[in-house]
């Protein structure tokens, strides 16, 4: 079995990898070398891109959260899409003990048997007499 991988091609092959360059372009500049082989290599070397993505992504959610709800007093049910430009919280007073306004605790907190109860206050009922 004859070994590929001489340490320059290790570092080669680490220079590209995280310039970003394919896997099948690699291997042709390395040349006898298959694009499952450059794969390989890379794992085993720890150069994986999802690692490097998932950690990057996992950063973003993070640093998303903190922005998103501050250290905010008032109610913290989200009116419209995260992401949005007019993406914002309710921010009236909250009822005690519970993170949202009494309009929106009676949404959020609700028995299946309270559901017609809420849409005739809501008036979200499409029945008409």
């Amino acid at each position: 079995m004859k070994n590929y991988w001489t340490k320059k091609k290790v570092e080669r092959l680490t220079k590209l990898w995280e310039k970003g360059i394919p896997a099948r372009d690699i291997a042709t500049k390395l040349g006898e070398i298959s694009r499952n082989a450059v794969i390989g290599k890379a794992n085993r070397l720890g150069l994986s891109k999802k690692k490097q993505v998932s950690l990057s992504n996992k950063q973003k959610k993070v640093i998303d959260i903190k922005i998103l709800v501050p250290n905010m007093s008032g109610c913290k049910w989200p009116i419209g899409h995260p992401g949005d430009e007019d993406f914002y919280f309710c921010g009236k007073p909250v009822h005690p003990g519970k993170p949202y306004c009494l309009e929106h605790c009676a949404i959020a907190y609700r028995r299946k048997d309270n559901a017609q109860k809420i849409k005739k206050f809501f008036k979200l009922g499409n029945e008409q007499s």
